[in-house]
């Protein structure tokens, strides 16, 4: 007898596979951090008193920041009623001289971290909170490569991350999730630290 339920797309799900999911994915990607997580990134990381958020939705992260005493600059492609809205973080030019903190679209978190780490000055950090399958594949090892994170922030608890910001109908998450952070110059090894 078996002791689960579930059909053939169970396992892929529960991993996070975005082509196996139920349901079709958000276009844009957006799915709103909890609030938690971005409590649980300030009790174990400093961060400038400036911070960048270019994925910020509807501000569920730019918000606890702001809480937390940062001075937050937020934007998104897309204009969900906080921050800027129109501005596309891939195609910016210039070096910034504050740290950078988001869940980007999963879709282009690779690329947001290299943007992310092509912009800032030398020792300002990057955190990204993203699933912790980003560990593997070819093409993120060489990024690893190149620019090792500083820390890994497992989640040992769950934490979600809700289609559309829509907590009420996506409050449980079977992904686990990380904060990965980065300090511009650091050269070493990571290292790997458990929260929650």
């Amino acid at each position: 007898m078996k002791d689960y339920t579930g059909n053939s797309k169970s396992i892929f799900t529960t991993l996070g596979a975005s082509s196996h999911s139920i349901g079709e994915r958000e276009s844009n990607d957006y799915y709103a951090t909890e609030p938690k997580a971005t409590e649980l990134l300030l009790e174990v990381e400093n961060f400038s008193e400036v911070v960048y958020e270019p994925a910020c939705g509807e501000g569920h992260m730019a918000k606890v920041l702001e809480d937390h005493g940062h001075i937050v600059i937020a934007s998104d492609l897309i204009d969900r009623g906080y921050g800027t809205g129109g501005v596309d973080f891939l195609n910016y030019e210039g070096i910034m001289d504050f740290d950078i903190i988001t869940n980007p679209p999963y879709k282009f978190a690779k690329e947001f971290v290299y943007k992310a780490l092509e912009s800032i000055t030398d020792g300002h950090k990057v955190a990204m909170f993203l699933k912790l399958q980003f560990l593997e594949g070819k093409e993120r090892k060489k990024l690893f490569m190149k620019y090792p994170p500083k820390t890994v922030y497992v989640s040992s608890s769950r934490l979600s991350c809700a289609k559309n910001g829509d907590f009420k109908t996506y409050s449980d998450s079977a992904v686990a999730y990380a904060w990965y952070v980065w300090e511009k110059g650091y050269s070493g090894d990571t290292i790997i630290k458990w929260i929650n």
